[in-house]
């Protein structure tokens, strides 16, 4: 069986799931279509509205009995994973508040006639989602389509099926009804099946670039509307008049949160070259006051990573880099720990030759670049296949002048990064297309139906 719990701090496997078979399939496809049809005729608002208020009170209720599952599925810090629980029910809080806005016809002035556009639902959709954030991935992308009158299908990550399958049973406990979002442990030949049905309107995905072009390649050949949140390779650029306090201060979030495993998170810290030796060290002063340890244990501060794979996969990205050229500036220690622990690493002198300059690397690890001039850090941090996120630090008005120009989707100032219902979520070049969140994610699969009258 592919989807599975295995504990990545005592590598137990605690959960196993059977795979979904095509005749599972073929009834939830009937459910979300009809779902969708008779919300499409009777567009109950308040009732759905009502669903995602006693969703947001469930995660309240819960908070912590469903951190642990994240925990154990795929090993974040336990008190991360309740920041987490938090932010989805902060999602029910700002999405049930603004749905009447966001759904509301605009007018459009016209000196030939009277015209508006009405907003309304496009059809199920078929989500692919990761195992990083296991809740707060379906949380933005279900609760303002559910809102919208779009139902779900989900295929998530193989290694957090438990977290998937205890969100969706609490949507269902919440009072929505069935079709409304259905967890499917299928294969990706399966996710192509369903791309194709015609009772599919489109699919939204968060994960690796390579598996963003699979699916983007899938609803491309039957013309269904996609979002890609892909990854990244974020930038964290400091100038020369960043508040070094405050800059040490944001280390330990912008690298090590998640334990680095956060499509957003900075990767590639660019300092000018007489701060270089002052900034490793504050770099180093963080990594090494770590402590690795069970996740569920509210003193550790570095979890595992989220499988041996992913261990494995940034071991030899790492190993690739020092044989590229790379310098290993600092490495922690390891510990003596049964889970998948990767020692916080700083690396540099990376070049534009070395195999993992242009690769995101997911974990624990600093890549330490310099610069000479303001228009040379602007160049290094454009000069990538992502455009995701990226960090400018330094006094506000400079900051926002380099950010400016930065290829992104995404800049944060002073801060290593974030995501709030209001802010839309998402970038640009391989780091994937549409967004998430806010208004601009609420109506990324509305239907913007243009009604003219004349005059």
């Amino acid at each position: 069986m592919a989807y599975k719990t295995v504990n990545p701090y005592t590598n137990e496997v605690e959960h196993e799931y059977e795979n979904t078979t095509n005749e599972e399939i073929e009834q939830t496809l009937v459910k979300a279509h009809a779902l969708y049809k008779l919300w499409r005729q009777d567009n109950d608002l308040e009732a759905r509205k009502a669903v995602i208020i006693r969703l947001g009170e469930l995660l309240r209720e819960r908070r912590t009995e469903l951190a642990e599952l994240m925990v154990r599925d795929m090993g974040k810090l336990i008190g991360e994973a309740e920041a987490e629980v938090d932010l989805c029910a902060s999602f029910c809080d700002y999405y049930v508040d603004k749905a009447n806005e966001f759904l509301q016809p605009k007018p459009i002035y016209t000196a030939s006639g009277n015209a508006y556009v009405l907003k309304q639902s496009l059809g199920a959709l078929m989500a692919v989602e990761p195992w990083n954030f296991p809740f707060y991935q379906i949380a933005r992308v279900f609760i303002p389509n559910f809102l919208v009158g779009n139902p779900m299908l989900l295929k998530d990550a193989a290694n957090c099926p438990t977290s998937a399958q205890a969100f969706c049973d609490l949507i269902a406990e919440a009072g929505a009804p069935a079709g409304s979002l259905t967890n499917l442990f299928i294969s990706y030949d399966q996710v192509a099946d369903i791309i194709a049905d015609p009772r599919i309107a489109g699919v939204c995905l968060t994960g690796s670039e390579r598996g963003g072009k699979a699916v983007a390649t899938e609803a491309a050949k039957h013309l269904k509307k996609s979002t890609m949140e892909l990854g990244g390779n974020d930038a964290f650029i400091v100038l020369n008049d960043a508040d070094l306090d405050k800059l040490q201060a944001t280390i330990q979030f912008a690298r090590l949160f998640n334990a680095g495993q956060v499509c957003t998170s900075s990767k590639r810290f660019l300092v000018p070259e007489d701060m270089k030796d002052q900034f490793i060290a504050m770099v180093k002063e963080v990594f090494s006051n770590v402590k690795m340890g069970d996740p569920l244990d509210r003193s550790t501060t570095l979890a595992p990573l989220s499988s041996k794979k992913a261990k494995e996969k940034l071991e030899k990205q790492v190993a690739d880099a020092i044989a590229g050229g790379a310098t290993l500036a600092y490495q922690h220690e390891s510990v003596d720990l049964p889970g998948q622990f990767f020692p916080p690493t700083i690396l540099t002198d990376i070049d534009e030759n070395n195999p993992i300059f242009d690769q995101e690397l997911f974990g624990p690890v600093a890549e330490v670049y310099t610069y000479k001039t303001e228009d040379e850090a602007i160049a290094l941090a454009n000069n990538s296949s992502y455009g995701l996120g990226n960090t400018v630090f330094g006094e506000v008005k400079h900051a926002r002048e380099v950010a400016a120009k930065i290829e992104t989707g995404m800049s944060w100032i002073n801060d290593g990064w974030a995501s709030l219902p209001e802010i839309p979520f998402g970038g640009v070049k391989h780091s994937g297309y549409g967004r998430e969140l806010s208004e601009i994610g609420f109506t990324e699969f509305v239907n913007q139906h243009l009604v003219y009258e004349a005059q």
